[in-house]
């Protein structure tokens, strides 16, 4: 990966509850030294509005160039290449 790389992230922090999944793939991307597009989902409807639209049934979701990798395990598998 490089600098030059965006990593598009959508991530659930809601007012009670702050998804440890999108804080480690948050962490995940800033370490491979990617930018970071972020967007955070704040509430329960925002989250179910963009699972449905996704089509997809967890948070967080990354994307690079348009192209969904997945969630936290597919990132760290695809940071990994």
């Amino acid at each position: 990966m490089s600098e030059a790389t965006t990593v598009t992230l959508y991530r659930m922090v809601l007012p009670d509850h702050v998804c440890p999944f999108g804080v480690r793939a948050k962490e995940m991307i800033e370490e491979a030294g990617c930018r970071i597009d972020e967007h955070i989902l704040s509430t329960r409807d925002e989250v179910e509005a963009f699972k449905n639209e996704h089509d997809v049934a967890t948070t967080p979701q990354a994307f690079v160039d348009g192209e969904r990798i997945g969630g936290s395990e597919d990132l760290a598998q695809y940071l990994a290449r």
